[in-house]
């Protein structure tokens, strides 16, 4: 239980994915730092990590201002000294935008969702690395770990249930991003991967939590998950991806989906 000793792990998001990760991190031995657009979220998810004993920091920012992004880095760095991690999973859907079906999404509803899924991740991304490749390597000899949270529906999607072009498209940016970074940076200690996971209980998925025919469609599509997958089982595959039992893997998509990537199985119309 102590894979992240002496490793400071930021994370974006403070609920769903975010918070667990978070926790699984605190109790792994990491030092963590959570930034959220949402000052309540953020505070009582840094007292539940304080209260399991672990060093913890905080920020609010809106990570599509970049002002925002470098102060909260920079708080970060002031608090603990340096960044071994990032899991960057800050984002949302962007139905409230308008985003749809490719026919019906205009260019606002794109920017917003963009806004929110893509250049939330870009410019953390940005100063973060640029924050880790001024930093002394740790004691694994490498310099951090970069973490972006994707999505299995971009590459196994199900247009029946889930048609919203504009999430897909920047979640699916997200796969190049990682890539052409792990390649860039690999020279200097920096490694960046992927996780992808299939339907799971977060905020964001309340929708479809509370659609029958969509959880009696999952389940058949991720029977390893059930119904949903639970934010845990992402944050166990962050863990790995960020702590140095995955020292040389970088430029991996990981998809964490029950099965949802390789079992075929269509969506029923609605009764």
């Amino acid at each position: 239980m102590d894979r992240l000793r002496d490793r400071v792990i930021l994370i974006t998001g403070s609920t769903g994915i975010g918070a667990a990760s978070a926790i699984r991190c605190a109790s792994e031995g990491a030092s963590v730092f959570i930034v959220s657009r949402t000052p309540d979220h953020a505070r009582a998810l840094a007292e539940r990590l304080e209260g399991l004993g672990a060093p913890v920091g905080w920020a609010a920012a809106d990570l599509s201002k970049e002002d925002e992004v470098e102060a909260a880095v920079a708080a970060a760095v002031a608090r603990f000294g340096r960044i071994d991690g990032l899991f960057s999973v800050a984002g949302g859907s962007g139905r409230r935008f308008g985003d749809g079906l490719i026919h019906t999404v205009t260019g606002d509803a794109w920017a917003a969702t963009a806004d929110l899924n893509l250049r939330t991740q870009i410019l953390t991304c940005a100063r973060v690395v640029s924050q880790m490749r001024d930093q002394t390597p740790n004691s694994s000899g490498t310099r951090g770990s970069v973490l972006l949270l994707g999505s299995v529906t971009t590459a196994a999607p199900v247009p029946e249930l889930f048609g919203t072009h504009a999430y897909a498209a920047a979640k699916g940016a997200l796969t190049a991003l990682m890539t052409t970074m792990a390649a860039a940076y690999a020279a200097d200690g920096i490694r960046v991967n992927l996780v992808a996971p299939s339907l799971t209980r977060t905020p964001m998925a309340a929708r479809a939590a509370g659609d029958p025919h969509i959880l009696e469609y999952a389940a058949r599509k991720q029977p390893l998950a059930g119904e949903m997958l639970d934010p845990d089982e992402v944050a166990h595959a962050a863990v790995y991806l960020l702590s140095d039992e995955s020292r040389a893997v970088t430029g991996q998509s990981l998809a964490v989906d029950g099965g949802w990537s390789v079992i075929s199985t269509s969506a029923e119309p609605r009764p």
